[in-house]
């Protein structure tokens, strides 16, 4: 039996002779089914290629989302500690105003079921909590004295009722841009620009209960208490007149403007608190007049 071919005709181009080549059938379906192959190859490379390519993207893109979600979520964390301390400080706030005006605080919960209401601190829970705040050592001078100092406010010279200093109000009372950290604080004074040296007068009769170096930014500070729970104070002091247990006469002298503390120029800061609670001292400074008279210095140190 003769096997079945194909008959391949190649001329030449120059010498014009014919030859005849014999291809088998299956040869020629050998050399097809290998290049259908090879194709099936090439196309499942490319392929495979082209899906680990695409994971490879997908898989920059989750991770730049993912960068992008953890920084989001650090910045959440930074927010929500910032707002912490800030409740924390108005809670602090509230309970120190509750005291000074005495809110009584009640029971939690509609009237008809205040019996089974969910009980808040009293009012001499808060009381005893501000109390623990303080220092041990002025409560105690504060105390000793009271029986020598009780002035009213219907009594002259109880109220805050002149400036400390003759200055402009470069610092306002209230909320401001800490100029150290450049972050929102709570100013609880004001402060009065003046040069190093000035005369600083006490603006109120009182006793004075604080007089040193401390901590805090305050620098070298004065506190004279006025009675009824009225109490004024003057920081950042270049040299301090007066001592502790010492009594005051409005006018008197009681330091010298300074830089001392948590500055960044000469000036005086001066708060009024009532209760503990700082008030604005703007509410005394608008009425209130320049000391013209010659004060008496008790310690010339």
């Amino acid at each position: 039996m003769k096997q079945e071919y194909f008959v391949v005709v190649l001329a030449h181009s120059l010498r014009g002779r014919l030859r005849r080549v014999h291809i088998p059938h299956q040869a020629v379906y050998a050399i097809l089914t290998l290049a259908l192959l090879g194709c099936f190859s090439v196309f499942g490379f490319v392929a495979s290629y082209a899906r680990m390519a695409w994971k490879v993207a997908n898989y920059n893109a989750l991770k730049q989302e993912a960068d992008g979600l953890r920084a989001r979520y650090q910045s959440l964390q930074k927010v929500v500690g910032q707002t912490n301390e800030q409740l924390a400080s108005l809670q602090l706030y509230a309970k120190e105003v509750s005291v000074a005006y005495g809110i009584k605080q009640k029971l939690e919960g509609p009237a008809d079921i205040s019996a089974e209401g969910k009980l808040v601190p009293t009012f001499a829970e808060s009381v005893q909590d501000y109390d623990f705040l303080r220092t041990t050592n002025l409560l105690a001078l504060s105390t000793r004295n009271s029986g020598r100092l009780r002035p009213t406010r219907s009594q002259p010279g109880a109220q805050p009722s002149m400036w400390p200093v003759q200055g402009n109000i470069t610092g306002p009372f209230g909320k401001r841009t800490d100029p150290f950290s450049d972050e929102g604080a709570f100013h609880k004074g004001v402060d009065i620009s003046v040069p190093s040296g000035t005369a600083v007068h006490v603006t109120a009769d009182g006793m004075v209960v604080q007089a040193a170096m401390v901590t805090g930014g305050y620098g070298r500070l004065v506190v004279v208490d006025h009675g009824g729970g009225t109490q004024t104070y003057y920081a950042h002091l270049s040299r301090i007149y007066v001592h502790a247990g010492q009594e005051v006469r409005r006018g008197d002298l009681v330091g010298a403007a300074g830089s001392t503390g948590r500055v960044t120029a000469p000036h005086l800061h001066y708060e009024v608190r009532v209760g503990g609670t700082p008030m604005n001292p703007r509410r005394y400074l608008s009425t209130a007049a320049i000391y013209q008279g010659t004060p008496r210095k008790d310690f010339p140190f």
